[in-house]
């Protein structure tokens, strides 16, 4: 908005023309999303108490061994993702160019699945079950939906193209076709509730979002230069740079988040938070063609859902666990891990992750 307000009044004023830089409209995605959540936060917080929108935590019959850990958390206010999307929402509209393709689908794509995320929630609080909000069915399939709408608006993107380009090698493409579709479709699907499966302790999954949404918003803006995309052998999207506000928004809006969601957390993001931000960060890779990308930099989200999906697999065909509780950040609590241990761990490799995959774009 400001982009359009502001840029045409360069000839008039020369200080104007700083909003044609990407990289300035960023850091200012980032303060205005930190700001905007800690001054709601508290606003949003007091609301949520007020309506008593509160975690319920599952019974020692439910969850032995998880209950004694996590009863203190008992009607803590959840749903305070709804800090974070208000914060990313209104700094991208602020700072982002409104007339670019790739952010007006990325904010799409958050609203759709944050209203998937507040209605499950919703429903959830009504019950007073963590198992009854949308059945799975419902819940899969609006996230089934987006990814597909999402997907086939890429493919039919000359700029974008259905190839899924691989890391560490140059110009290295596997041509899918049409299945490219699904391939987009699953890697939404998959970045969404892989968050959604990671928030289970304090600070966790907002942490590791911030690495990912930081590298993202850098390697956003390498592919919508054309010169650092050429001179990396990356593959060059006209616009693509555009994201990096979005990304940069998230970011801020993370930290933002998580000066109240650190432990102990005093709110909780809920499915309206977590949805959002997996599936976003889904849509941005798909549009800057760095889907495997994610792979790695999302790679404690990727292990925690890997974890889920062995555990369930494991216990199915041997009638056997692996691990004592999933996912994976359960299994070391009842190791006797301490809560804050786990995720300041996670946020290390989390970081680790991160800065490697900015090294694969020079490693080709």
């Amino acid at each position: 908005m400001l982009y359009q307000l502001l840029y045409p009044l360069r000839d008039i004023f020369f200080g104007f023309n700083v909003f044609r830089y990407i990289t300035f409209r960023a850091a200012g995605a980032i303060i205005t999303a930190f700001i905007l959540s800690i001054v709601l936060g508290p606003y949003i917080i007091r609301i949520l108490k007020k309506l008593k929108i509160g975690e319920y935590v599952r019974s020692e019959e439910e969850a032995p061994g998880i209950y004694p850990m996590h009863k203190d958390k008992e009607g803590t206010p959840t749903m305070g993702g709804v800090i974070m999307l208000v914060a990313i929402l209104a700094a991208t509209l602020l700072w982002a160019r409104l007339d670019n393709r790739y952010i007006l689908i990325t904010l799409f794509s958050t609203i759709w699945l944050g209203a998937v995320g507040f209605i499950d929630d919703y429903f959830k609080l009504i019950k007073k079950d963590p198992s009854g909000g949308l059945s799975k069915t419902t819940k899969f399939t609006g996230e089934v939906i987006l990814g597909l709408v999402v997907a086939t608006i890429l493919y039919f993107d000359p700029s974008v193209g259905g190839g899924i380009y691989l890391p560490f090698f140059k110009n290295a493409v596997i041509n899918v076709g049409i299945f490219y579709i699904l391939f987009v479709m699953l890697v939404i699907v998959g970045s969404s509730n892989a968050v959604n499966l990671t928030d289970g302790l304090d600070g966790l999954a907002i942490g590791c979002i911030i690495m990912v949404a930081f590298c993202y918003t850098a390697v956003s803006y390498v592919i919508g230069n054309m010169q650092f995309a050429d001179y990396l052998f990356l593959k060059y999207i006209p616009g693509a740079g555009e994201l990096a506000v979005y990304c940069a928004a998230i970011a801020g809006a993370g930290l933002g988040f998580l000066w109240f969601n650190s432990f102990p957390a005093t709110v909780f993001m809920g499915d309206v938070g977590s949805l959002a931000l997996g599936g976003g960060i889904g849509v941005v890779a798909a549009c800057i063609k760095k889907e495997m990308l994610l792979f790695i930099v999302g790679g404690i989200f990727v292990f925690e859902a890997f974890s889920v999906i062995l555990q369930v697999a494991s216990f199915k065909l041997r009638r056997r666990r692996i691990f004592l509780m999933a996912p994976f950040h359960h299994h070391l609590q009842m190791r006797g891990w301490p809560e804050s241990k786990i995720v300041v761990r996670f946020w290390i490799i989390a970081a680790i992750l991160a800065l490697f995959t900015l090294a694969t774009l020079k490693l080709r």
